[in-house]
């Protein structure tokens, strides 16, 4: 005999029994349920006054019997059989409700969540008699936002007159018909943002939205299509779900009507919680960190920026490795922890603090080289400009409009991983190079930080910044702070600073009277138009004209060249 699932504790022999003998019921594909099944389960929720359900497979077969308690059923794992585009689970689930009730919020998460064929809800009487009937099915989304179930009833039992293997049969024809027609996407192709955060704090909402803004733009960056997003502000984060358990089922049924099939958190999560979010709702769920690691994979293009990246997501991985269950380990000591050796969890780990090690002695080594040719530099007697700021504040349009390059340049978040450095003639065979950097963001995930440290302290050797600021952006306030405390990191808080607000023709007469408002320091212009940079170039000449008089540059200096 199978074993019964659920709430088995306390049961009457009697009870068990009856519970058991819903095995040997078979009902025909074209029934939700037969007669003698139906009689069974109320039997059985009569005697042991608890909920009880049956999964019934297509061949007929009942694959379990679930017991739960007066109001609720808990349906154990049911495996990933028959899960695929286009399919449903192969399984129906028929319970009763004791008290009448209809069908509840958790049964069409298990609905949905699981993809069972259908859920039907016995209607009980308090004296035990079947009263209605009510069923739900998942339905094919044509359109984003069309419902992703449909429900029926309730009903009296005699009005029970659909066929389930038609209607089976033809929600699946429509499922594949539907995916056919549907446009190949990535694995991570869409998803549904959420930020939690609370209650209390002034402008929590305002900054709410502002990081989901950016949040959006770093999912554009990385490929993937939002669909929907989702705030929600509370005195306390869930520490399991970091969002309440209801919000995530809500969450759950829109990515099924949107057809989403992954969760991206604007808060950096825990392992622990990054796995109940993911059995509760059986998507892929990455945190922001995940996020910008896998930009910055995507990005980097030379040998020092690819180590650097495989560093931070190492690093970002490892104590998530160590996390893992101690049972798993041969190596613990004690009672069960005796064996043979390693088991494939500490080998990973180890191979994972191996890789590390390499990857930590190849980057100095890339380290020293740069330093070396810096002290070439320096040599020469150039003074260094550096262009900072927040990413996709138009560093590098910057630097091609000075220095007339053709330095890649997009409309996306950390477009540039890579130090590129150019010259810039100016009168009097006067010259200097100027430096392109990494762009900040706000919780820069600190082992990407600590992987790029050598790449940022490059500004160390500049004799003056060009702090570059998107003028247009409302958040521009937060992305000058920003920049301010990881420059306060990295100790440059000495080296002399110009405030460049680049986008200015997106801004009208008014903002540009406030943003300069008398500062000396600070200057508007657009970097797609070179004409615009020319009082940049007066600054920075007078910015530097001590640098040049003290290095004293020979006349004829040799002809700009890239460096």
């Amino acid at each position: 005999m199978q074993q019964l699932e659920g709430n088995t504790t306390g049961l009457a022999p009697r009870a068990t029994r009856t519970l058991e003998r819903l095995y040997r019921r078979r009902v025909a594909i074209e029934h939700i349920a037969s007669p003698e099944l139906v009689k069974t389960l109320i039997e059985a929720s009569v005697e042991t006054g608890r909920q009880v359900g049956v999964l019934v497979h297509r061949s007929g077969q009942i694959d379990k019997v679930i017991v739960g308690d007066a109001t609720r059923l808990m349906l154990p794992d049911v495996g990933r059989l028959r899960v695929a585009q286009g399919r449903l689970r192969g399984v129906r689930l028929v319970h009763t409700h004791l008290f009448g009730e209809e069908l509840s919020r958790d049964d069409i998460i298990d609905l949905v969540r699981l993809r069972l064929d259908l859920v039907c809800a016995l209607m009980l009487s308090p004296q035990g008699e079947l009263r209605r009937l009510h069923y739900a099915y998942n339905t094919p989304c044509h359109a984003d936002g069309d419902p992703a179930y449909r429900t029926v009833g309730p009903i009296y039992p005699s009005q029970l007159e659909v066929d389930f293997g038609e209607l089976v049969g033809a929600l699946e024809a429509e499922f594949a018909k539907l995916s056919r027609a549907r446009p190949v996407r990535g694995k991570d192709g869409r998803a549904i943002l959420v930020h939690a955060g609370k209650r209390g704090r002034p402008g929590a909402l305002l900054d709410a939205e502002a990081r989901l803004r950016e949040l959006e733009e770093l999912a554009r960056t990385a490929g993937v299509e939002v669909m929907d997003r989702f705030v929600q502000v509370r005195e306390k984060l869930d520490a399991r779900f970091v969002v309440g358990k209801g919000k995530l089922e809500s969450i759950l049924l829109r990515a099924s009507e949107l057809d989403v099939t992954t969760l991206i958190f604007d808060q950096n999560l825990m392992p622990s919680q990054a796995s109940a979010i993911g059995r509760l709702t059986d998507l892929k769920v990455i945190d922001r960190t995940q996020l910008i690691l896998d930009i910055f994979a995507q990005r980097a293009e030379s040998a020092d920026g690819k180590l650097q990246v495989e560093l931070a997501q190492l690093k970002y991985a490892l104590p998530r490795l160590a996390a893992k269950d101690d049972s798993l380990s041969r190596l613990t000591g004690g009672i069960g922890g005796r064996g043979p050796g390693e088991t494939k969890l500490e080998v990973g780990r180890r191979r994972a603090r191996e890789r590390v090690a390499v990857l930590d002695a190849r980057l100095k080594r890339l380290a020293e080289q740069r330093r070396q040719r810096r002290r070439r530099r320096q040599r020469q007697g150039l003074p260094i400009v550096s262009i900072v700021g927040y990413t996709n504040a138009g560093k590098s349009t910057l630097l091609n409009a000075l220095t007339e390059s053709d330095v890649l340049c997009e409309d996306r978040l950390f477009a540039t991983l890579d130090t590129r450095s150019r010259r810039l003639r100016f009168p009097e065979d006067r010259e200097v190079v100027i430096t392109d950097t990494v762009g900040f963001i706000r919780d820069l995930p600190d082992d990407l930080f600590a992987a790029f440290r050598a790449t940022f302290e490059e500004m160390a050797d500049a004799d003056l910044l060009l702090q570059v600021v998107d003028a247009s952006d409302p958040d521009r306030e937060q992305h000058i702070a920003t920049t301010e405390r990881l420059l306060g990191q990295l100790e440059l808080h000495g080296i002399p600073r110009l405030l460049v607000f680049n986008k200015a023709d997106l801004i009208d007469e008014e903002q540009r009277r406030r943003l300069l408002g008398g500062d000396g320091d600070a200057v508007l212009l657009s970097a797609t138009e070179r004409a615009s940079t020319l009082p940049l170039l007066d600054l920075i000449a007078r910015k530097l004209s001590h640098r040049w008089e003290a290095s004293a540059l020979v006349p004829h200096a040799p002809a700009p060249e890239r460096c």
